[in-house]
């Protein structure tokens, strides 16, 4: 542009009027000073305007670049604006993904624990069903008088020996014991009416028809109060009850066995009953210190082995 301007101003070739030659080599120098040195103010006049003309047009020309220059700069900014916005969502996204690819990883851990807690709570739950049918399957068995086993020896498990009573089998050496009673022995050879009706409470029970069997178990205790079966009756009658769900009924004959026969062999099972009827009414602390309280008095016992799983559903049930 500078160089434009400059051949703008510079001074051009002078012309001359028409009619007019140059002069020729032969004549002097005084004639050639003095055609230089007259004075021609149309061709001046002429230049200047020219000059003019090319200054308007040379400024009109450096606007016209200018103004493009200066958009092309306001484009330039918006763009590196956009891309910075742009960059900065992209990490945005980039942070947002990081957090879901975090939190599905601590789904999928806690997925798998929970399938292993109800795997093991399944396995609980059939190890708990077994040993209670197992405990209730003997003491049916003692009830019915049917040979049973004898239970592992266990220096801290209740005497039950002495107040059930044993008896020596004869056949083969085998052991049996004998229905588990309360009382003297010959007081229950002579009552064959007590045992009869202690058989058709006993016998509605294992029917399933735990009605009767509740009311029969109840017009025996009335009768006999103080029977050599009254500790069973009491049992049998409790678990009438909770069959039925009647859970506070049921409880109270459980609490009646242990107040009144503590020592009888019932009085295990009679516990963890009170503890299982404590969890049908929804009163599971006082469920979990009377479970507890199974395994403390009565330590290596059936009714202590279930009281623990019991304890162990309860807690795990806790954990889901």
């Amino acid at each position: 542009m500078t160089q434009f301007l400059l051949l703008a101003f510079a001074p051009g070739p002078k012309r001359l009027p028409l009619g007019h030659r140059p002069p020729s080599p032969a004549r002097g120098r005084g004639q050639g000073a003095r055609g230089r040195g007259g004075s021609r103010p149309g061709l001046f006049a002429g230049n200047a305007g020219l000059r003019s003309t090319v200054l308007i047009a040379a400024f009109a020309a450096a606007l016209g670049a200018a103004a493009p220059a200066a958009a092309q700069r306001a484009s330039l900014a918006d763009r590196v604006a956009a891309l910075e916005q742009r960059a900065a969502s992209n990490q945005v996204n980039v942070d947002l993904l990081n957090q879901i690819t975090q939190l599905r990883s601590e789904v999928q851990a806690l997925r798998s624990q929970v399938e292993e807690l109800q795997q093991l709570n399944r396995q609980l739950e059939e190890t708990s069903k077994a040993q209670y049918l197992d405990l209730d399957g003997r003491l049916n068995r003692i009830e019915s008088g049917a040979p049973v086993a004898p239970p592992p020896a266990s220096g801290g498990a209740a005497p039950a020996a002495g107040a059930a009573g044993a008896a020596a089998g004869a056949a083969a050496g085998a052991s049996e014991r004998a229905p588990a009673v309360y009382g003297d022995r010959s007081a229950l050879a002579a009552g064959a009416d007590e045992r009869g009706a202690y058989d058709a409470a006993f016998n509605a029970l294992k029917g399933g028809d735990y009605v009767e069997s509740a009311r029969l178990f109840q017009a025996f205790l009335v009768k006999y109060p103080n029977g050599a079966y009254a500790p069973n009756a009491l049992y049998w009658l409790g678990e009438s009850y909770y069959v039925t769900q009647n859970y506070q009924l049921a409880q109270d004959q459980f609490q009646a066995l242990l107040d009144r026969f503590p020592t009888h062999d019932k009085a295990p099972g009679a516990l963890l009953k009170i503890g299982l009827c404590q969890l049908g009414l929804q009163q599971t602390d006082a469920a979990e210190r009377t479970l507890a309280e199974v395994g403390t008095r009565y330590p290596g016992s059936d009714a202590a082995r279930t009281a623990r799983d019991r304890l162990d559903a309860i807690q795990l049930g806790r954990l889901r």
